[in-house]
């Protein structure tokens, strides 16, 4: 068997740079044997520009959705945003394959190695079933009444018992979930029916991403009862608590679980604290997803990185959909963060990519670093974060 042999402008590790006369050797599969000195690794070295590093993780991506990709307008706002993505999901079942097709060969090729994907259907069935990329299915569940839960907590566990039964036969680990998708879209039952079946397991729920989630709670007003009247709902069909949404709706969930909290650009500090302690309490572990270029894209507005970071919250990156994005690339998520942010550290925001959202989807243990033994890919990061490629 054969070894390949790279040393890159800086290794990153999936924690921290290493010293830079560093060489990674993997065999042909691309399992890590060693990191050794760059006199100590012999011949047949491959010189790269860049930063290597292990796979990239994507923490939160909508698949199916690929077929939107120039279809809504950026910086619409969220309101008008999801009332598009409503009202022009209708594509014919062949363009919709077509574009999840081109969306998963675009993350594989630009390093991504594992992804916490939202899906309401079972239309990316098929690509996962033959991808290389390690699937978190969270399976999206809307309910916006007590009075069909059942029916429609039926159907979605359908749902997941499809992409199921695709993946069974993959020789790439997976997983499935359901999931609510979010405090304006799930019924106080419905959410009770999702926290039974999903003791400890990882799950998703869009967080704060408006401050109309927000107002819909204390007041039972705002900007989402346009959305509500899509659907034919006239009025919030949600219990009016005084509080913020994630207080009304995070008491739900006791079963242990990792709970990925997505977007929360709009959340403040006495909610992050709040959140925080609660889980301490509670027994659930809280990840805050960021997918800053699609926050960019439809409210032009950045997410509170700086507070997550002042309490100490566990922080993983996310591209979103095409549907919210130019792209799906996490090295552009990472160039946006530094853009904005420029006082993090690349080291840190490199963590965020790798072990950090390695760690979030349970598969620390086979992704995120290289370690002696792991097949956690191996990827070249242009240095100014702009593109990156996965090199085996």
């Amino acid at each position: 068997m054969g070894y390949y042999k790279f040393k890159a402008d800086k290794l990153f590790d999936g924690h921290r740079f290493l010293e830079q006369n560093k060489v990674l050797i993997t065999d042909e599969e691309g399992r890590v044997e060693a990191l050794v000195l760059a006199e100590e690794a012999g011949d047949d070295v491959q010189q790269l520009e860049g930063i290597l590093t292990p796979g990239l993780i994507n923490c939160h991506c909508h698949l199916e959705l690929s077929h939107l990709k120039n279809v809504i307008p950026p910086q619409t706002g969220l309101v008008e945003f999801l009332c598009s993505v409503v009202t022009k999901r209708d594509f014919s079942p062949e363009i919709i394959q077509q574009e999840i097709v081109k969306a998963e060969k675009e993350m594989y090729d630009n390093g991504i190695v594992a992804v916490g994907d939202i899906g309401n259907t079972a239309d990316t069935a098929e690509v996962k079933s033959k991808s290389k990329i390690r699937w978190q299915n969270f399976v999206e569940v809307l309910s916006f009444t007590d009075e069909k839960t059942e029916e429609t907590f039926k159907h979605y566990k359908s749902v997941a018992k499809k992409l199921e039964a695709a993946l069974r036969t993959s020789i790439i680990p997976h997983r499935t979930s359901l999931v609510p998708h979010a405090p304006y879209s799930i019924s106080p039952k419905t959410f009770q029916l999702i926290n039974e079946a999903t003791k400890g397991q990882v799950i998703s729920i869009h967080n704060q991403e408006h401050p109309a989630e927000d107002e819909l709670y204390k007041t039972g007003g705002g900007g989402y009862l346009r959305l509500f009247q899509i659907f034919g709902i006239d009025k919030s069909p949600f219990p009016v608590t005084g509080k913020s949404s994630i207080r009304s709706v995070l008491p739900y969930f006791n079963n242990g679980q990792t709970i990925l909290l997505i977007h929360n650009t709009f959340m403040p500090e006495e909610d992050v604290i709040w959140a925080n302690e609660y889980a301490a309490i509670h027994g659930l572990k809280l990840v805050y997803c960021v997918c800053i270029n699609a926050n960019l894209y439809i409210e032009n507005k950045v997410p509170p990185i700086d507070l997550l970071m002042k309490h100490n919250c566990h922080i993983v990156l996310g591209t979103d959909s095409y549907s919210s994005n130019w792209q799906l690339s996490i090295a552009k998520e990472m160039e946006a963060v530094q853009k904005y942010f420029p006082h993090i550290p690349i080291e840190t925001i490199l963590q965020w990519a790798t072990s950090s959202g390695a760690t979030a989807l349970g598969w620390e243990d086979d992704l995120g670093n290289f370690k002696n033994g792991k097949r956690s890919g191996v990827i070249l990061i242009d240095n100014g974060l702009a593109s990156s490629r996965r090199l085996i």
